[in-house]
């Protein structure tokens, strides 16, 4: 299913290809291919291996702690600053994601008890999104002339020929045939929707936005998740996950309305 979805997101991508054509420096090509690994083979594979290990609760826990482990990464690495008014919406937002995730887990039996190494893994794939993130806005703060666009073309096209050879060594041939048409709509839904134009959304918010302040936004993946699965599959909301919401969309007003201090300082 991931190879499907990178392979429809590649397509997608081609016409920001021939768009902008321009092509990576020689000397800029490792840095693409580590940008192409953390991406998309280690980010999604390490991911899903994990959630296979442990419960969806403790995984969703750890992806609720993006934010703060982005702001502090960008503080480390990047050299951001952040105030305390920033500092207390993003502790804010990571509490609502905490609430909406406590109040899934007691609507949902789990299927098994959580293990180390799945967390482990899910925290690995964590860090991997934030090492993503800060390469790539530091490459396009750094002079390059690189757009969000050749960014995204340059990460996702190589990531998807290095996931293509592990599927290929490790389960062989996809399957083409037998496939209905209802599914290879929902995939390339995915390649379109929740691939090629998110990303191309994200780098071009990062070219105008310290990675800080940008991670607030992360939260709301469980805040959309919820309400989808309220309105498409009626799952019933409770008061922890109402609250939980209130708390993340809050926090990012606040940062959107009066946005808190935050110097960003690149360093090629």
């Amino acid at each position: 299913m991931l190879l499907y979805r990178f392979l429809f997101a590649s397509v997608a991508l081609i016409p920001v290809a021939l768009i902008e054509r321009a092509a990576p420096r020689v000397r800029d090509t490792p840095i693409f291919l580590l940008l192409a690994v953390l991406y998309v083979p280690v980010q999604f594979i390490v991911q899903f291996e994990g959630l296979a290990r442990t419960t969806v609760s403790h995984a969703s826990l750890m992806v609720g702690t993006l934010p703060l482990l982005l702001a502090v990464g960008a503080v480390l690495f990047t050299h951001e600053r952040l105030n305390s008014r920033g500092w207390m919406l993003l502790g804010v937002s990571t509490i609502g994601a905490v609430l909406i995730v406590v109040q899934a887990h007691g609507n949902t039996a789990a299927s098994g008890g959580p293990g180390l190494f799945g967390d482990v893994l899910v925290l690995l794939s964590m860090i991997a999104s934030v090492a993503w993130v800060l390469i790539t806005q530091r490459v396009m703060h750094a002079g390059r002339g690189y757009s969000p666009g050749v960014m995204s073309v340059y990460i996702i096209v190589p990531g998807t020929v290095l996931l293509a050879a592990w599927v290929l060594a490790t389960e062989g041939l996809p399957p083409i045939a037998g496939i209905s048409t209802q599914a290879w709509l929902a995939l390339a839904a995915q390649g379109l929707l929740a691939t090629a134009l998110p990303t191309l959304l994200w780098n071009w918010a990062l070219l105008r936005v310290p990675a800080a302040r940008a991670g607030i936004f992360v939260n709301f993946e469980p805040v959309v998740g919820t309400a989808l699965g309220v309105a498409l599959l009626g799952d019933s909301l409770g008061p922890a996950a109402v609250l939980g919401g209130l708390l993340i969309v809050g926090a990012a007003v606040a940062f959107t309305c009066r946005a808190p201090e935050t110097v960003a300082v690149y360093q090629s």
